[in-house]
């Protein structure tokens, strides 16, 4: 029983490195991410995709292929346009990339999927602020704690954060299987988790003061 036991985990542990190894070929294109990107957010067809990002249909009907291939994107419905069949694709699941995925990325990648995710973020908090929902709910939570680490420090701060993700996760999880048995419709909310390196000496820095760190003020 507990060989077979390892055997499974052993199994989902290869399925889920297949998953990771099809989203970081699928992500070593920066037009496949800007259209998996979308497709996270909405459905659209790849005339729809080439219009919005200003590139030829034939190129982008490719990477949406590519895309299907790794099984990132998939096919939900289709509508005759003027003699042809457009197809309409959404994203399969929400892109997460493990550690080990993330650095396997090129190095020329990376930083494009960084600004990406921090356009949404802000995005989303400024549609919010604007129509007054940001603001609305007054248990709402909003922090930024500048702070100074060792690396040991870093290492708890990153998995700090990746628990908070998982748990989110699980409530995620959670409350829909209680709205399934309400009539409650439920809300949309959004969580951001930020965890990363200062410029030193930028706005909001902190510096240490003997055994204390403390703000650093700005002239």
């Amino acid at each position: 029983m507990k060989a077979k036991r390892i055997s499974e985990k052993s199994r989902k542990k290869q399925r889920g490195g297949a998953i990771d190894q099809r989203l970081v070929k699928a992500l070593t294109h920066e037009l496949r991410v800007e259209i998996l990107g979308i497709l996270n957010e909405r459905i659209a067809s790849p005339k729809e995709l080439s219009d919005e990002l200003g590139e030829g249909l034939s190129q982008v009907s490719y990477h949406v292929k590519v895309l299907r291939d790794y099984e990132c994107i998939e096919l939900v419905k289709t509508e005759p346009r003027r003699g042809a069949i457009e197809h309409f694709y959404r994203a399969t699941s929400r892109a997460f990339l493990t550690d080990r995925a993330w650095y396997r990325l090129p190095d020329s990648i990376r930083p494009g999927l960084s600004a990406d995710l921090m356009e949404l973020i802000v995005s989303d908090a400024g549609t919010s602020l604007k129509a007054g929902v940001l603001d609305a709910r007054k248990d709402r939570h909003m922090s930024r704690t500048p702070v100074i680490v060792d690396e040991a420090g870093w290492e708890d701060l990153m998995k700090t954060l990746d628990e908070a993700r998982k748990r989110v996760e699980q409530i995620q999880g959670e409350s829909s299987s209680r709205l399934r048995k309400s009539d409650e419709d439920g809300l949309t909310a959004s969580v951001a988790l930020l965890g990363f390196e200062l410029v030193e000496g930028g706005k909001g820095a902190l510096r240490l003061r003997g055994k204390k760190a403390e703000p650093k003020t700005s002239s």
